[in-house]
């Protein structure tokens, strides 16, 4: 009898253990949530000469601002471009694809990437795709969720996938988007 009450209160040590560390973990996503999205005033900012619904891209920051009416902006944590990689200029939004496909470059190809990939999972542009100007560029989700905030992409503007969709949502085709450093 006393071993079966052994087992039995370490089960429920262990549910318990299970519980706390999901509850932690819910805790912790809500936390990430916060610091990778909040809306600022850009009153008297550099910022503050941009239309309602461009997009800003300030790449030593790190940061991606959407324009809000009101001179308010959205402004997301997103990974950049490697040093040798970045670039910057003036473009608009062509197109956006959820569960987009991804055909890498020639140049990524020489590097070892497949051809092609189908949207899904295992997709390295995420849940969302925002094509940039007629050029190879994208705004786009992760499936490497700590490149947030670094400078670790061929280029292409990285987002968390919950942001990107945020951003999709609101976002339109002709969208300026400016990318300074």
């Amino acid at each position: 009898m006393t071993q079966k009450v052994t087992t039995a209160a370490n089960l429920t040590r262990l549910g318990l253990k299970a519980w706390f560390t999901l509850f932690v973990l819910v805790l912790m996503s809500f936390v990430q949530t916060a610091q990778a999205r909040d809306i600022i005033s850009r009153k008297n900012t550099r910022f503050s000469d941009f239309p309602p619904g461009a997009i800003v891209v300030d790449t030593s920051e790190r940061r991606l601002y959407y324009m809000l009416k009101d001179s308010k902006a959205i402004r997301y944590r997103v990974a950049v471009g490697k040093p040798h990689m970045q670039w910057f200029g003036k473009t608009f939004v062509t197109s956006k694809r959820k569960n987009p496909d991804w055909r890498p470059t020639a140049r990524m190809r020489a590097q070892g990437y497949p051809r092609f990939v189908p949207g899904g999972p295992k997709n390295p542009l995420g849940v969302r795709a925002i094509y940039l100007g007629w050029s190879e560029y994208r705004i786009h989700g992760t499936t490497a969720p700590r490149s947030i905030g670094r400078a670790a992409s061929s280029g292409c503007i990285r987002m968390l996938n919950r942001d990107v969709v945020d951003l999709y949502k609101r976002v339109h085709i002709g969208a300026p988007v400016d990318v300074i450093r």
